[in-house]
């Protein structure tokens, strides 16, 4: 099994993981290490082994060039131009020192004409250091300058060159356009070959590149290997990850060369499965297996944390909880503005990075509308906590923006949520506010609309045990468990190799403990 993150905080990849292993197969997780050193530990009965990986080819070729054509004076790209910065400083503060030395021996009357001699011949040296500093910012500006030209990679030329990939090579331009894609194989490839899988479950578009080769290297050597591709978003929906606009188009191609390999493809929706079945000329439709929790972290508890001794009030003050990753386009600010106008109200943001420039920026906004001893910013817990945890809340909120990838799926807080028991505020994205129209679990919004969002959260609180009763229909809950999801993804394994039972199960339970070096 691939994943392109730390495994820790994917919910979806480490269900997956486990209950393979429970279910009797023999899984081992590959993730990639934040600390560029090897980890292990045992998810349940599966092995999980973060993977280091240098990241030399996701800087582009430019980046380590002379720019000689927007700046002929400027300092190459080696980090010389600060270097020569700090020198031309360091020397202007010994020469004010020696002038100064030499004012206070001329003032305890040692005068002489070797003092007088010194003293302008620093001051010519001061006059040198002038003309030197002012030469070291003009050639740094014009490198800073060069740099930031290229660093969106939108100039003509550049467009150009991506055009003329996309046209001579087509899907395999991604090659020349994204060669950080690269990194990965070469991180991961060997230590897949290594470990000679039956089945690789690949998990989104990065791995399925992996996926793929390692599929073509073993049947080279006479060896089948069935590959399962887990697509979790839809790639050409996606919001940017990073300024470069070849960003999406090499990935998007990469996608596109490495899908026909795939021998089935799991999702997390029936619109994406449409949507991928239709982009990829897929001979079969993708089985959906959704980002639901596990019966037993919904009935669960033991152990869980408590959200509002977490955020430090009582039962009675409504509390409003998002959980999830914090960005823009999932919308968390309305969150904040909406406190000015609900004097009584919490915000709970329980995310996986608090102290990342995005939440930070939300806390400084409270600040200013006076509200920052309302917003509680908390650490994720683990997976199986997360229900229990949540339950403590008073509603559960999903704000996120209009965007593709958000209109087709039901996300795993939706559920997570759910199994909590909470009532529901979420924006007016197709899928989910269809659902939650359906089962009068909650109220939508209009997205990004502050006083809409004002009038459901009301609504909500005004009433909120006619919401709850929604979770009592015979049916809802038990169909968005994982066990139900377990079974799908256990089908598709056993169909895939109809040869290769399942090995004898660990027996071990699907805990997670924290990882240790290997």
């Amino acid at each position: 099994m691939l994943v392109d993150n730390g495994v820790e905080g994917d919910s979806r990849v480490q269900k997956t993981a486990a209950s393979a292993a429970e279910a009797g197969w023999e899984v081992v997780l590959l993730g990639r290490s934040a600390t560029g050193k090897a980890q292990t530990w045992q998810l349940g009965g599966a092995e999980v082994r973060l993977l280091p990986m240098t990241t030399s080819l996701a800087r582009a070729p430019h980046e380590f060039r002379r720019h000689w054509v927007r700046g002929p004076l400027a300092y190459p790209p080696t980090g010389i131009a600060a270097r020569r910065e700090q020198e031309v400083r360091a020397r202007r503060a010994d020469l004010e020192a020696r002038l100064g030395a030499l004012s206070q021996a001329r003032g305890e009357g040692r005068s002489s004409a070797g003092l007088t001699l010194s003293r302008q011949l620093l001051r010519g040296e001061l006059l040198a250091t002038k003309v030197s500093r002012r030469w070291v910012s003009l050639r740094r500006r014009q490198l800073s300058r060069a740099q930031e030209a290229r660093k969106g990679l939108a100039t003509p030329v550049d467009k150009l060159y991506t055009r003329f990939w996309q046209t001579v090579a087509g899907d395999r331009a991604w090659r020349r356009l994204d060669p950080a894609l690269w990194d990965f194989e070469l991180a991961y490839g060997p230590v897949v070959d290594k470990l000679r899988p039956d089945l690789i479950h690949a998990n989104d578009f990065r791995m399925l590149g992996v996926g793929a080769r390692a599929k073509l290297r073993a049947a080279a050597r006479g060896r089948r290997v069935a590959l399962v591709w887990d697509a979790h978003e839809f790639l050409p929906g996606i919001r940017r990850w990073n300024d470069s606009p070849r960003w999406l188009p090499a990935n998007t191609a990469h996608e596109r060369e490495y899908a026909p390999y795939a021998d089935a493809v799991l999702t997390v929706s029936d619109g994406l499965a449409d949507l991928l079945r239709e982009r990829h000329h897929l001979p079969e439709q993708p089985t959906v297996v959704l980002n639901t929790p596990s019966s037993a972290d919904a009935a669960g508890g033991d152990g869980a944390p408590d959200i509002r001794q977490r955020c430090g009030i009582g039962p009675d003050v409504p509390l409003l909880v998002y959980s999830g990753a914090a960005a823009e386009q999932r919308g968390l600010g309305i969150m904040v503005e909406a406190l000015a106008e609900l004097p009584d109200a919490h915000v709970a943001l329980v995310v996986p990075r608090p102290a990342a420039p995005y939440v930070k920026g939300l806390v400084v906004r409270a600040g200013e509308l006076g509200v920052a001893g309302r917003v509680h910013v908390l650490s994720y817990v683990p997976h199986h906590q997360v229900v229990p945890f949540l339950s403590g809340a008073s509603v559960g909120v999903i704000p996120i923006h209009h965007w593709p990838n958000h209109e087709i799926a039901l996300i795993t807080k939706f559920f997570e949520y759910s199994h909590a028991r909470l009532p529901l505020v979420v924006s007016d994205v197709r899928t989910m506010a269809e659902t939650v129209r359906s089962t009068g679990q909650g109220e939508v919004f209009r997205a990004e609309d502050v006083g809409d969002f004002v009038r459901v959260v009301r609504s909500v609180l005004g009433d909120p045990g006619r919401y709850r009763e929604a979770y009592g229909r015979p049916g809802l809950l038990e169909s968005w468990t994982w066990e139900a999801q377990a079974r799908v993804l256990d089908g598709v394994y056993s169909r895939l190799l109809p040869d290769h039972p399942p090995a004898p199960t660990a027996g071990c339970a699907p805990d997670s403990p924290q990882p240790v070096p290997a």
